[in-house]
């Protein structure tokens, strides 16, 4: 990784474990600009996370990594406190790389507050995420913006790359490797934001409910007004989702929907 503005990587890690049929934190360590808020606790025994950043947003230099171990009949929900802002940059990048590793039983529910990449900015992020068997079910969302739209920085950032890898037992289940230039690629058109502004990415571990699960999430794109998007059931009974809207606030509230009907 390159040299970090904060003097050394900024790193987040968690470890969660199960202990007298609860959910705990066993460790967390972080570095600036990274906090935790205390974990609530959820009735069916679970716990949900929310990281805080002291800073403005992601800036010039910034090297990130986080790392998330769920253990044995973990459940853990992730949420991030406020946007991510990635800010105006010379001429470098910035960069994240995320692990997940989710055992047997575990659940993780990972869905961090949507991503605003402002004029000349530029990104890297790396995800990898291990499945140790089927029983380990993710759920994952992610939403990107065209920029700040209000100041007309519509896909004015310089570049924006996100790969992610999922594998389960080791075999590589989902990849998704998204490279966005706007200036090289029409970001408008068909096949990328299609004239809207955000867009949705979502991952779910295929589930015993599977197919109720995928006739919800089709009623639900087919009916939210303001948005389109479809769903994808993948080779090993996992599902993949993409929806494009013209507010965060639609596509969060999809995602919020579909969470709430898995765990119901």
């Amino acid at each position: 990784m390159q040299t970090n503005a904060f003097g050394k990587i900024s790193e987040f890690s968690l470890t969660a474990e199960v202990k007298d049929e609860k959910t705990i934190l066993k460790d967390v360590r972080f570095t600036a600009p990274y906090k935790i808020m205390q974990p609530f606790e959820k009735k069916d025994g679970s716990i949900e996370v929310m990281m805080m950043a002291a800073s403005a947003g992601i800036m010039e230099g910034d090297c990130q990594e986080l790392q998330f171990q769920i253990g044995t009949g973990a459940k853990v929900e992730f949420r991030s406190q406020s946007y991510d802002k990635i800010h105006q940059m010379k001429e470098g990048y910035a960069e994240r790389q995320t692990k997940i590793d989710i055992k047997a039983g575990g659940v993780f529910f990972f869905h961090p507050q949507p991503v605003i990449p402002f004029r000349d900015s530029a990104f890297k992020n790396k995800t990898e995420i291990s499945l140790e068997n089927e029983t380990s079910i993710l759920f994952m969302s992610e939403i990107l913006s065209s920029g700040r739209s209000a100041r007309g920085e519509n896909f004015a950032y310089r570049f924006y790359h996100n790969l992610t890898e999922i594998r389960r037992k080791g075999r590589l289940i989902y990849r998704d490797n998204t490279r966005y230039v706007p200036s090289e690629m029409p970001m408008k058109e068909i096949g990328l934001y299609e004239g809207y502004t955000h867009i949705l990415n979502l991952f779910i571990s295929r589930l015993p409910q599977g197919e109720e699960f995928f006739d919800f999430a089709q009623e639900l794109l087919k009916s939210r007004e303001g948005a389109e998007g479809g769903i994808t059931r993948l080779e090993d009974g996992d599902f993949a989702i993409r929806a494009l809207a013209y507010r965060a606030q639609i596509l969060e509230e999809i995602s919020n929907l579909l969470f709430l009907h898995i765990r119901k």
